[in-house]
């Protein structure tokens, strides 16, 4: 017994020693909601922070929001960060699920970080352009065929019609399909936010989504 206490007590010493410590200045944006502040932070906060801090070095666009509800944040980072990390959807598809919904919301940065991540992950400039005018893109591979066809689908009908799903289904799966579905749920959530915020681009960088009628 002696020994199994001694072990828990080094594994929580490790981990304590292996999270990153809260940086002094956070780096965090926003409009509506002020930019929050290392010395303002709540025991909550900080405990939302560390979580965040052990997946991520980034602090930019929902987090100084999700600060204000920093249990509920806490929550959502690690549903998401759960999606990311072990989603049989791959990287390419979810970034390219999170344009769709950046393009519905029309939320300037959210396109602007996710749409460089889905080219980097292999999705053809092309069809970034073409979803950013508004058009249905010509030349996709089949994954991303189902994949925009799915969301697009939900976005604009708030249904699926069962030639969709069952294309989507035939790519992922359906343990993909529901996590594609959780994908597109976080990022509205994190879409309306920036959104009421009105979160500000970095510097210098211009204007991508303009309205589509």
């Amino acid at each position: 017994m002696f020994r199994q206490i001694a072990l828990l007590s080094l594994l929580s010493a490790a981990l304590a020693f292996a999270q990153k410590p809260i940086p002094k200045d956070l780096g965090l944006k926003g409009d509506r909601f002020p930019p929050i502040t290392t010395d303002q932070l709540t025991p909550e906060q900080k405990t939302m922070l560390e979580d965040t801090l052990e997946y991520q070095s980034s602090l930019a666009g929902p987090t100084n929001i999700m600060l204000r509800s920093p249990v509920v944040g806490d929550l959502q980072y690690k549903t998401y960060t759960e999606l990311r990390t072990h989603s049989p959807v791959p990287r390419k598809l979810q970034e390219f699920a999170v344009m769709m919904v950046a393009r519905e919301w029309t939320v300037q940065f959210q396109w602007y970080v996710h749409s460089r991540a889905a080219i980097q992950a292999g999705l053809p400039k092309e069809v970034a352009d073409a979803v950013m005018a508004g058009n249905h893109p010509s030349g996709m591979k089949p994954d991303e065929e189902a994949t925009y066809n799915f969301c697009d689908e939900l976005l604009k009908s708030k249904h699926v019609t069962d030639a969709t799903y069952k294309a989507a289904v035939a790519q992922l799966g359906e343990h993909g399909v529901v996590d594609l579905i959780g994908v597109m749920g976080y990022f509205h959530t994190v879409a309306m936010m920036l959104n009421v915020d009105r979160y500000p681009l970095p510097a210098g960088v211009p204007v991508q989504l303009q309205p589509i009628p």
